[in-house]
């Protein structure tokens, strides 16, 4: 065998490792967030996952290297979802109510839709780490403040825009809306029904009304 062709072959084995490692990758990450939503962080286990999954220890153990970095990997993996499923859609509206009151309905249906098995997946997990310290939590902090300035954010682009009253307070505005999305998540998680979307929804739109301008889009009623 000559030094290229050598070479060549070199490369293809490193380039298998590195596919069969992102499959690993993909195939643990898309159970844990499951696993996650509903028991926890905790309860991610590298020898449960192997079972679960048919993989070797070694092999999960290769390409997290640990439970905290299998934690902080589910974190970041549930944060891509969520973007995929309610930020860049709600992106493609404009900006002002319209894209406020979208954002709310697509974080509701992402709830309601049960994306994770658990409902929304950070209301739980952040639940369990909030008085904890270390990486995890603030991996949690930073992705919970990364939605709520987005949030504050898109209120103050209405406002900015002349489709809120100028006058209105927007954290506190945030603050409620996003009290209603997670008060709708938890008692329907808790009882197993959807009702409170559809309370959640209504008090969303009526408060958005009464935030709106004189003669600014605002959402139906329900």
């Amino acid at each position: 065998m000559n030094q290229e062709s050598g070479a060549s072959a070199a490369s293809a084995r490193v380039d298998g490792r590195v596919e069969r490692g992102n499959r690993t990758r993909q195939s643990v990450l898309g159970r844990t967030v499951d696993i996650a939503s509903v028991e926890g962080l905790e309860a991610l286990s590298v020898g449960r996952l192997a079972t679960e999954l048919g993989i070797s220890k070694s092999g999960v153990f290769a390409v997290f290297g640990s439970k905290q970095e299998l934690q902080l990997a589910t974190v970041r993996e549930a944060g891509r979802i969520f973007t995929e499923q309610v930020i860049r859609p709600a992106e493609q509206v404009p900006a002002g109510v319209g894209r406020v009151w979208r954002l709310c309905e697509l974080w509701l249906e992402y709830s309601r839709g049960r994306v994770f098995p658990g409902g929304c997946f950070f209301y739980g997990v952040i639940a369990e780490f909030d008085a904890r310290t270390g990486p995890v939590h603030d991996a949690l902090v930073s992705a919970h403040r990364a939605w709520t300035d987005l949030l504050e954010r898109t209120v103050e682009e209405a406002r900015a825009g002349g489709e809120l009253r100028p006058d209105i307070d927007v954290p506190q505005l945030a603050f409620e809306l996003l009290a209603l999305m997670e008060t709708a998540n938890g008692v329907a998680v808790l009882h197993g029904e959807e009702t409170a979307y559809r309370r959640a929804r209504a008090g969303i739109a009526e408060r958005l009304r009464s935030a709106a301008a004189e003669g600014s889009p605002a959402p139906p009623l329900p």
